[in-house]
């Protein structure tokens, strides 16, 4: 195997572990009898506390990283040893990873414009968080699948973008999967599926808005996830007091003195900032079009995994719903490759939710060639 093709695949086999890991390990913190602590609210802010937390350390090293000269080296003519060459030092600004990572500023008039979509975040996180925390993960991504007709219906009512016959046989396609998958589900919980249905909207949101709201911060989605994450942190403390103060008081002598419970918990929350790295590089490595394909295989594999790991009864209408839903957005990731629209890369943000949906490359009309 190449250099490149051995790149390629670790970074696509790296894409798939975090964001099935990212999945599962929610799920045992969630529900797990052992580790879970009753309180996904209380989670989900925790995993925001970890991500501004990690853009905090990265944001120093990325400051100290620029102050650093690095060396790198040229063979040059020594003209006094004869015209020998030789390497000589020369000094020059290689970036590296953390150099991407802006300095750890925080300004309560930027966090008070940024609100807006904080507000938005924060519903798609912990609607993410409690559809997890109810339904099965073999049903997950099927409860999670509404977010690519919720794009397209706010693309139209929205931004004005039209929509195709062929697109709009596609959601048909997505949302008859889904009432299959409804269907099928032997331990169908109906406030999960409300919860899924409430944050692929919230998803939806979030994706239309980070776009407003991207120059208030330099057009940085690395300050924006910190702002984002901070007033998450804000945000979710008088919810998690409100509807989990019993189930954090009764976990105070159990799961809170647990350290393998708090590793997970900072696990999960690394995995939850990695996610969005993992998926640019993904697309970097690749091309758009192939991220959109390897998103939708993963979710396949994800899915029949759970079957096997949690014990899940599959049925023929469970198994149906899950691969029409899944085929859906595959043809729907074709439809647009057929109109010839432009791939752009979603914004590198922490999201600490993992739907094939939601990671989906954006997709927009070419510009028209003058």
């Amino acid at each position: 195997m190449s250099g490149d093709a051995t790149y390629i695949a670790t970074v696509v086999a790296t894409y798939w572990f975090v964001s099935i890991s990212m999945v599962y390990l929610n799920k045992v913190l969630l529900s797990s009898e052992e580790f879970s602590i009753d309180a996904p609210l209380f989670v989900t802010w925790y995993q925001c506390l970890i991500t501004a937390l990690i853009c905090c350390v990265a944001g120093k090293a990325g400051e100290i990283t620029r102050k650093l000269p690095h060396h790198s080296y040229n063979q040059v003519n020594n003209k006094n040893d004869g015209g020998n060459t030789s390497p000589t030092p020369r000094i020059s600004r290689k970036s590296s990873f953390f150099a991407q990572f802006p300095k750890p500023e925080f300004s309560r008039k930027t966090a008070k414009k940024i609100l807006p979509l904080s507000f938005i975040f924060v519903g798609m996180i912990a609607f993410n968080n409690l559809c997890l925390n109810h339904v099965e993960v073999s049903f997950y991504n099927v409860a999670r699948s509404l977010t690519i007709v919720f794009n397209v219906l706010f693309a139209r009512v929205l931004l004005g973008v039209p929509t195709t016959f062929r697109t709009i046989s596609c959601l048909f396609i997505v949302i008859f999967g889904f009432a299959i998958g409804i269907r099928g589900e032997l331990g169908f919980s109906f406030r999960g599926t409300l919860s899924g249905i409430l944050s692929s909207l919230f998803v939806s949101l979030h994706s239309i808005f980070t776009k407003r709201v991207l120059p208030i911060v330099d057009d940085n989605h690395w300050k924006l996830t910190f702002y984002n994450n901070v007033n998450a942190c804000i945000l979710l403390v008088p919810l998690v007091l409100l509807f989990e103060w019993n189930a954090m008081t009764a976990a105070v002598h159990s799961q809170f003195v647990s350290g393998l419970f708090w590793l997970a918990m900072t696990v999960a929350g690394f995995f939850g900032f990695s996610i969005g790295i993992v998926t640019v590089l993904q697309i970097k490595a690749t091309c758009p079009w192939t991220h959109n394909i390897s998103g939708t295989a993963k979710a396949a594999v994800q899915s029949i995994m759970a079957f096997y790991i949690w014990g899940n009864t599959p049925t023929v209408l469970g198994v149906v719903g899950i691969f029409t839903v899944l085929g859906g957005s595959l043809l729907y990731t074709m439809v647009k490759m057929s109109e010839g629209k432009t791939p752009t890369a979603p914004p590198l943000t922490n999201k600490n939710v993992d739907n094939d949906e939601e990671e989906r490359v954006e997709l927009v009309p070419k510009p028209a060639r003058v």
